[in-house]
C-alpha cells in the first residue's frame, strides 16, 4: 500500500522540526524560531479550550489535533531554562519522543485522511455481495390525504431541507399550484434554521419571490414557536397580482414599500365620486407612531395616475392620509359669493371658499372664543385675487354691523366701488397714515366711552347688545408699499403696531396686505405674531410655489406641509417626449389660479381653497346690507376735537404730522420733518428725507442735529 503523501509530509516536519527545538533555545535564546514556537503552542492551547467548550462531537479528535503544538511549545520552553542540554542530554530526549509520538501518531493526516481518503490509500475494488431485500420500514399512517404524501415524497427527495418535516399541506381554494405547508423540525426540541426561500421554492420548481415563510401561532392541539415554520407557495395569485393587481395588492406593491411613496402604509378603502370626478384612496400608516413621508409623484407613478399638482392632492391627519385624484382641476370651479353664505352666525363664522374636496373654509368676523375684535392678515401678489377676498370680508363684516375703512396706495376700480358700501375708503399713503392715527384715537375715546347699564367702560365684547360702539376695521391694502413711503412710511408703520397690539380690546382689528410678511419689508416681528395669533391669515398666489410656501410658513407657528399653488392649473396632455421628437408645441390650456389661496387655520394646518367670487360688473349691493355702518356721534366729535376727522384726501395740513419750522427760519414754507411732533403721535421720518432745511445759525444746525439722531 502506498503511503499517503500528507502523512509522509507530516513525518518529514516532526523529523526537521526535533532538532531545531534542541538547538535553538540552547544555542540561540533570542531567536524569532523560540517566539514563534511558542506563539504556536499559545494557538493549540486555545484550540484546546474551544473543543473542550463545543457541543458539537468529535472534541478529542480535535484537542489530539493540536497536541503536536503545545507540546513542541513545552520543549522549547523546558530546553531554554535548562543548563546546557540538560542532564543527560534531557532537551534532546524530550524533542525525540515529540518527533517519534508525531510520527505515529499523526493526528493532521488521520484527520484528513477522514474526511477525503486519497485514491493511492484506497483499497482494490471487491466484488460487491449480493444485496439481501430488506422489508421496507412501516411507516405509521396519520391519516395525510394525497397532497400532503405527495409534498412529503417531494420534501424527502430533496434531502429535508433545513431539516424540517412536512406535517401538512393544504391547497388553496381556486388555485391549481397554490398551496401552503406546514413545517416542524425534525427533531423535537430544536428551532429550524436555516431554511430560506430558496429552499423551499428549489423543490417545487417556482421562483423565491413566489414563496413567503411565517410564523405559526399556537392553536389548541397544535404546538407553535421556533420549531414550526409555515410556507405559503403562490405562484398562481403571484401571476395574477403582477398581471391583474387588486387595489390593496397594487398599493403594497407599488407605494407602501421601501423605495415606494408613501413607505410603511397600508390602504384603508378606494372610493369613487362619479359625481364629483374624484377618486379617494384613504390610507394610514402600519405602525400609528409612523408619520406619513408622502412622496406625491412617487405616489402618482404607482397608482398609474397623472402627475399632475392640479388634479392630485393629498391631505394629512395624524397617523392617516387622504388622496384625492380629481378628473378636472377642482380649483377652476367659479364659487359665486352669496349672502347667505356671508352672513355671520352667533360666534362670527362665516364661509369665505371651498377646499379642493368641496368642504366649505370658514373666517371669523369677531374671536368668539377671546372676547376680542380680530386682526386679518392678506398675502399675494398682483391678480391674484386679494381684492376679491377683501370683498366678502368687507361684506361678512358689514352683515355683522361693523365699521369698515378701506385704504390703499393707488386708485383703482375694484377699491373704489367698494368704498360706496363702506364707511371711508381713500388711495394714497396720506390717507392710510391718517386713517390709522384715527383709529389709534378711537382707542383712547372708546376707553373713557360708559356703557348704558351700570355708566362704566367696560372692554369690548363681540355680540353685546348693551355695547355702545360698534367694531371696526381698517384694511390697508399694499401696506408694504406704504410703510417704505419716505414721507409718511414711519407713521404708517408705527401706527399700525400699535394698533394690532392694543386695538383688539376696544374692537378695532387691522387688516394690512400685501406681498411680504417680513419684517424688512414693513411687517415687524412684533405685528406679525399679533396677526398670526389673532387671525387665520390668507395667502394668494406669491409667484412661485417656493414664495407662498415661505409667505405661509412666516404666519405659521410650526411649518406644516404648505400646499403648492402654480401659476396656472393646467392638465397634461399627452406625451411631453413625443411632442418634442414631433416638433409640436405644447398645449395652452391653463386656467388662472386667481382666488385660490392657502388659509392658516386656528390649530396651524394649512388648507388650500378656492375663495367665493364676487363679480365687481354686477351691482355689490345683494352682498352688503342696506345701510352702511357707520360710527356714532360720540366717537365722530371727539375725533373733531383732537383734529382728526375731516377730509382725509386734503393735502397736508401744517403742524399734522411734524412742527412747523421756527420764527427765525429762512420762511421757504416747508415745514421741517422732526420726530415725537404732530397730533397723530409717533416719530418723524427718517434722515434724508425730502424736507431737508438749510443751516444759517448755531441754533439751526443744533436743531439739525437733533432732528438727524432723533434725540
Amino acid at each position: 500500500m502506498t503511503t499517503p503523501r500528507s502523512v509522509a509530509l507530516e513525518r518529514l516536519a516532526y523529523t526537521l522540526a526535533a532538532p531545531v527545538l534542541v538547538v535553538a533555545p540552547n544555542l540561540y535564546p533570542d531567536s524569532p524560531v523560540n517566539q514563534v514556537v511558542q506563539l504556536a503552542g499559545a494557538a493549540g492551547i486555545g484550540g484546546w479550550v474551544l473543543a473542550a467548550k463545543s457541543d458539537e462531537p468529535g472534541a478529542g479528535r480535535k484537542i489530539l489535533r493540536w497536541s503536536p503544538l503545545v507540546l513542541a511549545a513545552a520543549i522549547d520552553i523546558a530546553a531554554k531554562n535548562t543548563t546546557g542540554f540538560g542532564p543527560y542530554w534531557l532537551d534532546g530526549l524530550l524533542a525525540a519522543g515529540w518527533a517519534a509520538a508525531g510520527y505515529l501518531v499523526m493526528p493532521f493526516s488521520r484527520h484528513t485522511r477522514r474526511r477525503h481518503r486519497p485514491a493511492l490509500a484506497a483499497p482494490a475494488p471487491q466484488p460487491a455481495p449480493a444485496e439481501a431485500v430488506e422489508e421496507p420500514v412501516a411507516v405509521p399512517d396519520d391519516g395525510a390525504d394525497l397532497l400532503t404524501r405527495e409534498v412529503r415524497m417531494m420534501w424527502e427527495n430533496a434531502g429535508m431541507p433545513g431539516r424540517t418535516h412536512v406535517v401538512k399541506a393544504t391547497r388553496h381554494p381556486g388555485m391549481r399550484h397554490d398551496m401552503t405547508i406546514l413545517l416542524r423540525a425534525s427533531e423535537t426540541g430544536r428551532p429550524i434554521t436555516g431554511l430560506s426561500e430558496d429552499a423551499v421554492a428549489a423543490p417545487f420548481g417556482v421562483p423565491s419571490s413566489d414563496v413567503v415563510l411565517a410564523e405559526v401561532a399556537v392553536q389548541p392541539g397544535r404546538q407553535g414557536g421556533p420549531g414550526w415554520l409555515e410556507a405559503r407557495i403562490t405562484p398562481d395569485a403571484n401571476q395574477r397580482r403582477r398581471t391583474k393587481p387588486t387595489d390593496q395588492e397594487r398599493w403594497t406593491d407599488r407605494v407602501a414599500g421601501p423605495k415606494g411613496g408613501a413607505p410603511g402604509s397600508e390602504l384603508v378603502h378606494k372610493t369613487r365620486d362619479d359625481e364629483r370626478g374624484v377618486t379617494f384612496y384613504r390610507a394610514k400608516m402600519a405602525d400609528s407612531t409612523e408619520t406619513p413621508r408622502i412622496d406625491l409623484a412617487k405616489v402618482c407613478r404607482g397608482l398609474g395616475l397623472p402627475e399632475d399638482d392640479s388634479c392630485v392632492f393629498v391631505l394629512i391627519d395624524g397617523n392617516e392620509f387622504l388622496i384625492s385624484a380629481f378628473d378636472n382641476p377642482p380649483l377652476s370651479q367659479i364659487f359665486p359669493a352669496t349672502r347667505e353664505l356671508l352672513t355671520p352666525d352667533t360666534k362670527g363664522m362665516y364661509v369665505c371658499g371651498y377646499t379642493i374636496t368641496g368642504q366649505p373654509v370658514k373666517n371669523m368676523v369677531f374671536q368668539h372664543d377671546k372676547n376680542a375684535a380680530r386682526h386679518g392678515l392678506i398675502l399675494g401678489v398682483s391678480r391674484s385675487g386679494k381684492t376679491q377676498f377683501f370683498a366678502i370680508d368687507m361684506a361678512a363684516m358689514s352683515l355683522a354691523g361693523q365699521v369698515v375703512w378701506l385704504s390703499t396706495v393707488r386708485k383703482d376700480e375694484k377699491t373704489t366701488t367698494l368704498g360706496r358700501y363702506i364707511d371711508r375708503q381713500g388711495s394714497n399713503a396720506l390717507w392710510m397714515a391718517r386713517s390709522l392715527r384715527a383709529a389709534k384715537a378711537l382707542c383712547e375715546i372708546r376707553a373713557d366711552m360708559p356703557w348704558p347699564h351700570d355708566g362704566q367702560p367696560h372692554d369690548y365684547k363681540p355680540g353685546d347688545p348693551r355695547c355702545p360702539y360698534r367694531q371696526l376695521n381698517v384694511f390697508a391694502d399694499e401696506f408694504m408699499t406704504a410703510a417704505q413711503d419716505a414721507e409718511f412710511g414711519e407713521f404708517i408703520q408705527t401706527d399700525g403696531d400699535d394698533l394690532t397690539v392694543t386695538g383688539l380690546k376696544y374692537g378695532i382689528g387691522l387688516n394690512p396686505a400685501g406681498q411680504s410678511p417680513f419684517a424688512h419689508n414693513g411687517f415687524s416681528t412684533e405685528m406679525k405674531d399679533n396677526l398670526r395669533q389673532n387671525s387665520r391669515p390668507t395667502i394668494f398666489n406669491m409667484g412661485s410655489p417656493g414664495a407662498t410656501r415661505k409667505a405661509a410658513e412666516g404666519t405659521m407657528e410650526n411649518p406644516y406641509d404648505v400646499p403648492t399653488i402654480p401659476a396656472r392649473y393646467s392638465r397634461t396632455e399627452g406625451s411631453a417626449i413625443e411632442r418634442a421628437m414631433r416638433g409640436e408645441a405644447d398645449p395652452e390650456n391653463g386656467v388662472s389660479t386667481g382666488g385660490v389661496a392657502v388659509i392658516v387655520l386656528d390649530n396651524g394646518r394649512a388648507v388650500l381653497m378656492r375663495s367665493l367670487y364676487a363679480d365687481f360688473d354686477t351691482d355689490l349691493s345683494e352682498l352688503f346690507p342696506d345701510e352702511v355702518n357707520r360710527l356714532t356721534d360720540h366717537e365722530i366729535s371727539e375725533l373733531e376735537k383732537r383734529g382728526l376727522w375731516f377730509d382725509w384726501n386734503e393735502p397736508v395740513r401744517p403742524g399734522e404730522f411734524w412742527p412747523e419750522p421756527d420764527e427765525d427760519d429762512d420762511g421757504d414754507g416747508k415745514p421741517r420733518q422732526r420726530g415725537g411732533g404732530g397730533k397723530g403721535g409717533g416719530r418723524g421720518s427718517k434722515g434724508g428725507s425730502s424736507r431737508s432745511e438749510k443751516v444759517a445759525s448755531p441754533r439751526q444746525a443744533l436743531e439739525a442735529i437733533k432732528s438727524l439722531t432723533d434725540a
